[in-house]
């Protein structure tokens, strides 16, 4: 972090001259902080928002000459801000005066960001001057190290409102949300402050400087698609054959893809402005040139002519000698070249899927010069991306993943060596809500350059240009720095020194200072703006030396690896866990997905998990807290830490990976990166051989609810807790139902044990690191009814452990990849429903008589579905849990097994005629008295009509359910199925080829 110091002035006058911008701020009467769209000088910074309430517990009162700048916060607080205590937030300002001024003086607040927009109230000497809306800005600058959006509110103050003396000057903000402070001036300028070090660099002050060596950039040029994902720029849709057509999708050859046609290479001479184009092809795409050590050889990654798949390309710098180094059915791009003599690049040769998008994966690869012996080095289930070589030989590149977490808020910088083991957080695993990528190091610095994308990234990785500097760890907030102020749209920075950039921006390759200032150094043809044409990845074409190159530790042709833990009580968050308290881990295997139709986890899991988890075992944990363990190789794990009753304590929530042959250790369960640690002694699991994994007999690998859990449910509670009364009890006991009752999308039973909180995962949530037993089997309410305690309810062992398995595992619905994009009413597509029944006879009957009978006292939070696909407004992948609205949605009213046992028909219809009789008139009667009512009948039939339908679409547990046509493809491409299997003639066991796909995907001895 800068450090600054406060600044203020007192300042006597007669009268006012007119002044300059300059002269304003030289004399003003009161300015705390620096004019420079940053709030790092003020307090607060360190420990940010979430201190606010200990930091400041009494009102704000700054005494001007006096107090230190730390005691006026970054952050400014308002009543939607529970951190702060919901309520209105005043801050005062003390300053004394020789005098009362002539002329009216002007209070300007500078802010570096805004969230949602709240009211400002402006009091002088106890009375109100001034109220006014703060502006809306972009809402992310709660962390005062990241570039939020500047602004500013100006408030004249009139001479009569001050006095000799003591004044006092309050900032009310009630309403909306929170602000953040560049700065606060009162003098007698009348505009906003101007931003200090904006100043655009002098092109050629930067050409004979920090680019003196630098005559010519090779840059790519394409056109890019209309998909905002960062990622979505390569090859075809999940959907290519267009089964759900929305809009006027782009195709070629006959596929809805990602890219546009058209793209070029060329390289600018910087001196003379001018540009030769080493390729030129209106059909093809190209990106991500690279320059070789020697400075002539350019790699880079081409989609010729009509082909549909990028790959690896080398030209000379001359344009002559291309080459085609990789090819196939799949997508190489991002290429670097590595010291070692070979080639590090991404690509979809991984075979998957993003676990929330419609989108391919690429994951890291590496090949020889030529493209020869080509393998992958990443088991992520997402993508990796832009690696680039450190000077110490690692690679910098940037790894999304979620396991049990939020999808959109964990893509950040990771490091591992050229063959893919010591694979290490850089930076940021802790920053949720930034892409992290297109870093690349700055030349005699530790820091490096990257671009940081705001929120779940943008398109074409577009962004700030940030500094980060490894040097405080992983996690600390202080060690990364936005440098271009008040623009998010700058891409694939080039740093000459730490005050020296080259960027991309629109069509534009610009150079920037450290203050983030730019000017232009090359735009396209005015010809080629106009046919869509970005400009992308300019680099210096300059010779340069190899990195240091670090002998390979894998080694191929094993098929395991080796894990060495040292104390898995040395780690954060582990307060309360006592020495000897974990006997085991539990190891899991987040499982890639060989296809996927829209951005929410449907149906797998309702808001939770978007990934299978397969149990692999367990492993013992030493009494002095170590474990050595022999792992599968080139697929992604994670453990659980259980207690002597198989218990979860502590919950990993990211993977690890071990190359063939790796030796890799680590500290302890969520291992602190700033300090090391140092063993009292000898660790006892390193006396013995590796551990290997003791799979658990009897139970499941992947955990299918229908087959699996809902057997034990129906022995166990579906005598109390079904829609109809048994000698043990109910119906509906306790409002819970865990039958195996069809709703629109899942079954009874899941839907109620998900939003009863009767089991407890991560959720879609941007949290991690969670205390002991917060997570898993040990904090969920399900597994504490099964001893006997709850009405005699008494579960086997089995039951029991496959229970807490189920939970330990994500819990989610089908135990199939193959149930993704069918079997649902109002399912997803594209986050778009399908297989929609609003406009189904029965449904509009249905929904006439919800208005007419039942809007009496369903309204606002209790208003009912009107079709068996209206969500009521509740998100489909990211809600809260206590939204009362969950207890009317469409997943539970509607039983599309048994139509007359939907909740809809039944609470309104009375005990008599074998309803629930719930829902009573305002007279006290119940809505209808008999099952002969039209109306209740037109009910039944809407969900009768859900039924038929269901039969006829049919879901992944239903007989005769085929997968949808994306996963046929997918299967047949990777080699799994037959090219000539026709689903409609040959029966598909989805699981066992799942587990094939699997298989594929592991080492080979």
């Amino acid at each position: 972090m800068r450090s600054r110091g406060w600044l203020w002035a007192i300042w006597a006058w007669l009268a006012l001259p007119a002044m300059g911008a300059s002269a304003a701020v030289s004399e003003a009467v009161i300015l705390l902080g620096q004019p420079d769209g940053s709030a790092l000088e003020f307090g607060l910074c360190d420990e940010q928002w979430p201190a606010y309430a200990r930091r400041y517990p009494q009102p704000i009162v700054f005494k001007v000459g006096q107090s230190p700048l730390q005691d006026w916060p970054y952050i400014h607080p308002s009543h939607h801000d529970r951190w702060a205590g919901s309520r209105a937030h005043t801050f005062t300002m003390v300053f004394n005066l020789p005098q009362r001024p002539v002329e009216t003086l002007h209070l300007i607040l500078g802010l570096a960001d805004a969230h949602t927009p709240s009211t400002v109230v402006i009091g002088v000497n106890g009375r109100e001057l001034a109220r006014r809306t703060a502006p809306r800005g972009r809402g992310v600058a709660s962390d005062p190290h990241q570039e939020g959006q500047a602004s500013a509110l100006v408030f004249p103050v009139p001479a009569a409102a001050l006095q000799a003396g003591e004044n006092r000057i309050t900032i009310t903000l009630s309403d909306g949300s929170w602000i953040i402070y560049d700065y606060v001036y009162l003098g007698p300028r009348n505009a906003p402050l101007p931003l200090r070090g904006m100043e655009p660099p002098d092109k050629e002050a930067f050409l004979a400087g920090p680019m003196a060596q630098v005559e010519e950039v090779v840059f790519a040029t394409r056109k890019v698609g209309d998909d905002g994902h960062w990622y979505a720029n390569i090859s075809y849709y999940a959907d290519c054959e267009l089964e759900y057509k929305q809009g006027h999708p782009f195709t070629h050859n006959g596929k809805r893809v990602t890219y546009r046609l058209g793209g070029k290479l060329g390289v600018l001479n910087v001196r003379r402005g001018e540009v030769r184009w080493l390729i030129d092809d209106p059909r093809g795409g190209v990106r991500d040139p690279v320059v070789h050590y020697d400075g002539k050889t350019i790699l880079f990654s081409y989609r010729k002519g009509d082909s549909e798949h990028y790959h690896l390309y080398t030209i000379q710098a001359d344009g002559t000698g291309l080459r085609q180094l990789t090819d196939g059915n799949y997508d190489d791009f991002e290429p670097c070249w590595l010291p070692d003599g070979g080639i590090v690049f991404v690509s979809t040769r991984a075979k998957r899927w993003v676990n929330c998008w419609l989108t391919q994966v690429a994951t890291l690869h590496r090949c020889d010069a030529d493209g020869r012996n080509l393998r992958m080095i990443s088991a992520n289930n997402e993508h990796d991306n832009t690696p680039w070589v450190l000077p110490d030989g690692r690679i910098l590149y940037q790894r999304w993943e979620y396991v049990d977490r939020s999808q959109v808020d964990y893509h950040h910088l990771w490091t591992a060596n050229p063959d893919g083991t010591a694979q290490m957080i850089f930076y940021g695993n802790q920053r949720p809500g930034i892409v992290m990528i297109d870093a690349k190091p700055i030349p005699h610095s530790a820091k490096v350059v990257a671009i940081f994308s705001p929120g779940h990234g943008q398109r074409e990785h577009a962004g700030a240009v940030a500094l980060v500097d490894p040097a405080g760890g992983p996690d600390d907030p202080r060690m990364a720095r936005t440098i271009s102020r008040g623009r998010q749209d700058f891409r694939d920075p080039w740093a000459f020194s730490e005050d020296a950039f080259m960027v991309a921006a629109g069509a534009e390759i610009q150079l920037m200072n450290g203050r983030g200032a730019a000017t232009p150094l090359y735009r396209l043809p005015e010809s080629d703006i106009r046919d869509g044409y970005w400009l992308h990845e300019p680099r210096p074409l300059l010779p340069h030396p190899r990195e240091k190159v670090i002998a390979p530790l894998a080694h191929p042709g094993q098929t395991t690896g080796r894990v060495i833990l040292a104390n898995i009580y040395e780690g954060r968050n582990m307060q309360g866990v006592k020495p000897g308290e974990i006997k085991k881990l539990l190891v899991l295997e987040t499982l890639p997905k060989p296809i996927n139709f829209t951005g929410g986890m449907d149906p797998l899991t309702y808001g939770g998990s978007f990934t299978l988890e397969r149990i692999l075992g367990t492993v013992p944990v030493e009494p002095d807290g170590s474990a050595y363990v022999e792992l599968p190789a080139m697929r992604g794990l994670f453990f659980v830490a259980l207690d002597a009753n198989d218990m979860a304590v502590k919950r990993m929530q990211s993977f690890l990976t071990v190359q063939p042959g790796e030796l890799v250790s680590c500290v302890g369960c969520h291992e602190q990166r700033t300090k090391s640690y140092l063993p009292p002694g000898p660790l006892m699991a390193v006396r013995r051989t590796p551990s290997r994994i003791e799979p658990i007999a009897g139970a499941p690998e992947v955990f299918d609810f229908p087959r699996d859990i809902q057997p034990i449910l129906n022995r166990l509670c579906a005598d109390c807790h079904d829609y109809t009364a048994t000698p043990r009890g109910g119906p509906r006991a306790g409002g819970i139902i865990l039958t195996g009752d069809y709703g629109p999308m899942f079954s009874h039973a899941y839907f109620t044990l998900t939003v009863k909180q009767l089991f407890r995962d991560g959720r879609n949530e941007a949290r991690s690191n969670y205390r002991p037993r917060e997570l898993g089997s040990s904090a969920s309410r399900l597994l504490k009814m099964l001893d006997g305690s709850h009405y005699g309810v008494q579960a086997t062992p089995q039951e029991k452990q496959w229970l807490r398995l189920w939970i330990e595992s994500g819990a989610v619905y089908p135990g199939t990849y193959a149930a993704l994009g069918a079997g649902s009413i109002g399912g997803y597509q594209e986050n778009e429903q399908i297989h929609l029944d609003t406009a189904w006879p029965a449904t509009r009957a249905g929904a006439e008589v919800i208005q007419r009978r039942c809007t009496e006292c369903h309204t606002g939070p209790r208003t009912l579905p009107r079709s068996m696909s209206d969500e009521l407004g509740i998100s489909f992948w990211r809600f809260d849990l206590k939204d009362p609205r969950l207890q009317f949605s469409r997943h539970i009213v509607f039983n599309l097994s048994r139509p007359e046992k939907s909740l809809l028909a039944l609470a309104p219809l009375a005990r008599e005629a074998g309803g629930l009789g719930i829902c009573t008139n305002r007279a006290g009667q119940v809505v209808f008295a008999e099952t002969a009512d039209p109306d209740w009948q037109k009910l039944v039939a809407m969900a009768q009509a859900g039924k038929d339908y269901l039969a006829k679409i049919k879901r992944f547990d239903m007989p005769g359910y085929v997968p949808r046509q994306g996963w046929i493809r997918e299967m047949k491409r990777y080699g799994i199925l037959p090219l000539d299997l026709d689903p409609a003639v040959t029966q598909i066991n989805f699981y066992e080829i799942e587990q094939r796909y699997w298989q594929s995907l592991w080492p080979k001895p």
